[in-house]
């Protein structure tokens, strides 16, 4: 992303770069990426935002009757994508979802987080954020199908031989480069054929663009490569799950606002508020970051996932981890959400939530350093560690009961979001699963 790249430097660079096709992508309500693909010879039109499409059409979005959407390409988001697609380059743009007469769709994910951002300004902060995404690559069978069979028997930090997705793993980083991104990380995770890649911090709206392009070209890349990318939280039983930890940061202009030398730990008063906040709003926002019947599944102890709401700096059994280093890089990580979620709409709420603890000037318990996965229910019920919720249902009804969560999804995308995971969970709850026809069909 070029902060200071404008709709001319757009023309110029389709012109220059001979590129034949643009896509025009944003987001759904369930984090989707949607596209609308013009040839070049429409781009004045898209940068003088006269792209329509029927939003009826996309899921969460508007009944029959009000379909009507304009899109406003973001030209700082402008990338060429590194493969070829027939003759010629394809650029893709990222676009803001307008309403006919002019205003924001409040249904539109990356508007609901520009709302929230401004929130933050408005108490004089900015927000950047780091996402640590993992993912699973799996084998396909004969017919193209998507298997749970894992590409290596590697872990942690492995190299090839051993990983015989690395090849994978490295084309995807190097497109990832190619289209702007700052990488930091790449290495193979815990369990067979998963992997985390980490890219560099940044604000909060382009920190979501760029995890919602990460998800694009993880899975295109995989596919050129025979491998099906999955960045389902639990495929696979018995091993652990894919999460994508959080690292957040509030800024005062260049300064880092959790920074304070002066205190012993090296925290700002501002950096506790904001801790406080998200550990009192952690139940009602989990729905968001973690918005899959599948993503209680990791949500477990015994696999490395947080269950348990409290923070720490060394330990990582707790939901927030506060990581050593200071100065510019002093930050909180939240380590529950996991990569199904909708970037945009999990930024919004876990920001949200954090600002609600600096505006009320809210203090977090003291920091939990024992291992909570190693403690009773009754020592952590003790000690005031409440827990996330265990389900999608659960955290479903956490969510309708937090105001402050609900708020900065605005009515309407609250209103879809629920309907969408309410009869998700409906569909889960009536289905017979294997696990009964074993356990129960010989038995009762």
């Amino acid at each position: 992303m070029d902060k200071a790249r404008t709709a001319d430097d757009v023309r110029r660079l389709v012109r220059d770069l001979d590129v034949k096709y643009i896509r025009l992508q944003f987001s759904d309500i369930l984090g989707v990426i949607k596209n609308v693909e013009i040839p070049a010879s429409q781009l004045d039109k898209a940068l003088a935002n006269e792209i329509m499409f029927d939003g009826s059409s996309i899921e969460g979005f508007v009944r029959i009757q009000e379909s009507d959407m304009y899109l406003r390409p973001d030209p700082t988001t402008f990338a060429i994508f590194p493969w070829k697609e027939g003759t010629g380059a394809t650029a893709r743009l990222i676009c803001d979802v307008y309403l006919p007469d002019g205003r924001p769709f409040p249904g539109d994910p990356r508007q609901v987080l520009k709302r929230v951002v401004a929130q933050a300004e408005e108490l004089g902060y900015t927000m950047n954020c780091g996402p640590e995404p993992e993912f699973f690559l799996f084998l396909k069978d004969e017919n193209g199908r998507a298997t749970t069979v894992t590409t290596d028997q590697a872990s942690y930090f492995d190299l090839a031989p051993i990983d015989k997705g690395e090849a994978c793993r490295a084309e995807i980083v190097a497109t990832l480069i190619a289209m702007g991104f700052e990488v930091e990380a790449a290495h193979h995770e815990v369990a067979p054929g998963q992997h985390e890649i980490d890219f560099k911090y940044a604000p909060a709206v382009a920190t979501a663009d760029n995890i919602a392009t990460f998800r694009f070209v993880v899975r295109t890349v995989a596919e050129r490569h025979g491998l099906h990318a999955t960045f389902m939280p639990k495929p696979v039983r018995g091993i652990n799950g894919s999460g994508m930890h959080l690292h957040q940061s509030l800024f005062r202009g260049e300064e880092n606002a959790f920074y304070d030398p002066a205190d012993r730990d090296g925290l700002s008063q501002v950096a506790r508020q904001y801790v406080a906040g998200i550990l009192a709003h952690a139940q009602g926002f989990t729905a968001v970051t973690n918005p899959l019947v599948n993503s209680y599944k990791r949500l477990v102890p015994g696999y490395e996932a947080p269950c348990y709401i409290a923070w720490s700096s060394g330990n990582r059994s707790p939901l927030v981890r506060v990581p050593a280093k200071r100065g510019l890089s002093t930050r909180i990580e939240l380590r529950s959400p996991d990569p199904s979620c909708n970037p945009y709409l999990a930024l919004a709420v876990t920001l949200a939530a954090g600002l609600d603890g600096v505006r009320r000037g809210l203090r977090p318990p003291e920091p939990m350093e024992r291992n909570l996965y190693h403690m009773s229910e009754a020592e952590r019920s003790e000690l005031g560690v409440e827990s996330l919720p265990s389900s999608l249902e659960r955290a479903i009804e956490k969510l309708k009961a937090d105001p402050v969560v609900c708020d900065a999804l605005g009515p309407h995308v609250l209103e879809r979001f629920l309907e969408a995971k309410e009869i998700e969970w409906d569909l889960y709850r009536t289905q017979v699963h294997p696990w009964e026809i074993e356990q129960y069909l010989s038995s009762f």
